[in-house]
């Protein structure tokens, strides 16, 4: 009988050691993925749940994997602190890796970029194409979307910060409009508060209007405040703006052909025929326009034609600009 139990010891010690070293190796040895793969949690989900689809996505390559994890789990205190959401399983990542992923809610993030000079249309495209973001919006029209994410007295063109935004999958699309909104109500504020003297603009959405104009005018970061000074001096004396970017705003379902008709027939963003700002921003502004608006460079220059390849002549004189116009464009 002694021989026996002595056997029978020996054999539970060495099948413990067996498992506790295949558990020790789970743990400290990277997952099995051949490509980053991502594992759902839904919110509620138990911890054993979670173990086991683990196992069932391959990502755990056997059954008692998903033990190892629990026990683990347990014995540190954390079974009951994961976060919902989507998390990324990548190359060389170790289970512990994983857990503290999910206890500490670094879920998967997702990218979007606004686009500087986009328009409020073109945003709308960029949002509803995203499958990470959850479609809220579809079906609304521009006012219904300001109401949905809380300003319902404004415009949106021009509203949204031009960025790179992360998120997590099954963020809506009203949460990440006002997370842009928000941080172009703060970068708007900050330049204005630091502004040139003596400017032809007395608000900060006038500010946020020219910056959109002189977004579209130029890609060149060296003529942004040339153009800005251009346009706040003809503001200054009372002289048309006379730029193309207002007045194909204005154009319904424009086909990328500017023609004679279009600059001569009024339209509130037609700033051939009307002086002054347009009504609303025409495009979606970056930090450095904003910051061109409100620090204009001075200058004697009124007029500029692009040189075509994407810079600009600069001009005092309307002779000097029409000297510029028979080199850089009539010949073209």
């Amino acid at each position: 009988m002694r021989a026996i139990f002595k056997t029978l010891f020996f054999i539970s010690l060495v099948a413990l050691t067996g498992a506790g070293w295949d558990a020790y190796r789970f743990f400290s040895q990277p997952m099995a993925v051949a490509q980053t793969d991502t594992v759902q949690v839904d919110p509620g989900s138990s911890f054993r749940a979670i173990s086991q689809n683990l196992v069932n996505q391959g990502i755990f390559p056997a059954p008692r994997h998903a033990y190892y994890f629990i026990a683990y789990a347990r014995a540190r205190g954390v079974a009951q602190k994961v976060h919902s959401g989507e998390y990324a399983v990548k190359q060389g990542m170790t289970p512990t890796a994983l857990l503290h992923a999910m206890v500490t809610g670094r879920t998967r993030q997702y990218r979007l970029t606004i686009v500087e000079g986009w328009n409020f249309a073109e945003l709308r495209a960029a949002i509803e194409k995203h499958d990470a973001l959850k479609q809220t919006l579809r079906e609304k029209d521009d006012a219904q979307i300001m109401v949905a994410i809380g300003y319902p007295d404004e415009m949106p063109e021009g509203r949204f910060m031009p960025d790179t935004y992360q998120f997590p999958r099954g963020t809506t699309d009203v949460d990440f409009l006002r997370r842009a909104y928000d941080a172009m109500t703060e970068i708007l504020a900050q330049e204005w508060a630091g502004r040139a003297k003596e400017l032809p603009i007395n608000t900060p959405y006038e500010a946020l209007i020219l910056a959109s104009i002189v977004e579209k005018e130029t890609a060149v970061a060296a003529e942004r405040k040339r153009i800005a000074g251009v346009f706040s001096r003809r503001l200054n004396i009372g002289m048309p703006l006379q730029t193309d970017p207002t007045v194909i705003y204005g154009v319904p379902n424009f086909d990328g052909n500017l023609r004679r008709s279009d600059l001569t027939r009024d339209t509130p963003y037609n700033t051939y025929t009307r002086r002054g700002l347009p009504p609303t921003p025409i495009a979606l502004p970056g930090r450095a326009a904003i910051n061109a608006s409100v620090h204009p460079a001075d200058g004697k220059a009124l007029y500029f034609v692009s040189k075509g390849d994407g810079s600009h002549v600069f001009s005092a004189t309307l002779a000097e600009h029409n000297q510029a116009v028979r080199k850089y464009q009539l010949k073209r």
